[in-house]
């Protein structure tokens, strides 16, 4: 079996990840800021957990110790986070070398390299890391997750409307088919290529009315749908369609499906 060391292992695709593989009989160390402690939800029993900083190297060494392969599910949406997240990629990678890893996974965003949109930027430049570094490496891009249309609904649910952005259309993706693809391409045989892209997109393409209304049946929300137009960068990124791969329906949970399972949390 596999030593894998999940950096960002307490997220939502993290802990996916984690599950899965220890599953799979695979050694597991998950690096952490706030490893959760045991008996707590989501902590996997049989993983190993590691209190550890991509931002300072704290902890970073002891995570990866006898690691083949490591799989970056960490996020930096806003702050500190964000304005470190390449860097704390390029240093989480040299950590890796130094330990004898062989193999980097990086989860990264559908075309993030075509929008200037901050968030996206930043998931571009740390893509671009990967790629220059030595080892085997692959960017694992996934369109959009469900829990994020469902987030934007409900925000807006709470001062009586449900946000429809005019003329986007969505393929969300379950954070567990994205997981199932991260640790498959971990896994997987080398390829003899440096670094390569992979994409995973969900099953359906939706306009984003559509997936208002589901979300509004299935919450039992009151709101009313209001279309409104959506300005710059992120405008454009949906209204050119970037957040789709039409030919890369690799998810197999639709939208309906997961806020079935996810009734009771929206």
């Amino acid at each position: 079996m596999t030593r894998i060391c999940v950096a960002g292992g307490t997220g939502q695709v993290g802990r996916e990840v984690v599950r899965r593989a220890v599953a799979g009989g695979h050694g597991v160390a998950v690096l952490s800021r706030n490893p959760p402690p045991g008996g707590a939800a989501g902590h996997h029993g049989g993983a190993e957990y590691f209190r550890g900083d991509v931002t300072t190297g704290e902890g970073l060494a002891a995570a990866l110790a006898g690691a083949a392969v490591v799989i970056d599910c960490l996020e930096g949406r806003s702050g500190k986070a964000r304005k470190d997240f390449a860097d704390g990629g390029a240093r989480l990678l040299r950590a890796a070398q130094d330990a004898g890893v062989t193999k980097a996974v990086l989860l990264s965003i559908i075309n993030c390299d075509r929008s200037s949109f901050g968030y996206y930027r930043t998931k571009a430049a740390k893509e671009q890391g990967y790629e220059r570094c030595g080892l085997e490496t692959i960017a694992v891009r996934a369109t959009q997750f469900h829990s994020l249309l469902a987030d934007i609904f409900a925000a807006g649910s709470r001062f009586g409307i449900i946000p429809v952005v005019k003329g986007a259309r969505f393929q969300p993706v379950s954070p567990s088919d994205v997981a199932a693809a991260l640790l498959e391409t971990a896994l997987a045989a080398p390829s003899g290529a440096r670094h390569r892209v992979r994409t995973i997109g969900g099953p359906e393409i939706a306009e984003m009315g559509e997936l208002a209304l589901a979300w509004k049946r299935a919450s039992g929300s009151r709101g009313r749908l209001v279309r409104l137009p959506l300005p710059g960068a992120m405008g454009r990124y949906l209204r050119d369609g970037l957040n789709l791969i039409p030919e890369e329906r690799r998810g197999t949970e639709t939208f309906r499906g997961w806020l079935a399972k996810s009734a009771d949390s929206l």
